[in-house]
């Protein structure tokens, strides 16, 4: 939606009374800016405009993997046993 010329006409003087009240803050604005941009634009150079995860991300995924792996095993393991001991005690009788 295009905003009126007279919305555009007081963002502009807001924006003018910003940089004349705050400078400091005009200044970390642009920087922020400045920071958004080159982000952006590394990730426009990836293919599919996807950053590649960082190597701590990675780690922790395959450590949880891991441990969820770890966890069904040891799950899988109790329901056997208690199910061969239930097999073997209707067995008994």
């Amino acid at each position: 939606m295009a905003w009126s010329q007279d919305e555009e006409r007081m963002l502009a003087q807001i924006e003018q009374h910003l940089v004349d009240d705050d400078p400091r803050l005009v200044a970390r604005l642009e920087s922020f800016n400045e920071r958004a941009r080159r982000s952006e634009e590394k990730a426009d150079g990836e293919p599919g405009g996807r950053r590649k995860p960082r190597r701590s991300t990675v780690i922790i995924l395959i450590s949880w993997l891991l441990i969820a792996t770890l966890v069904a095993t040891l799950l899988i393991m109790v329901l056997r046993h208690e199910a061969a001991a239930a097999l073997a005690l209707a067995a008994s009788f």
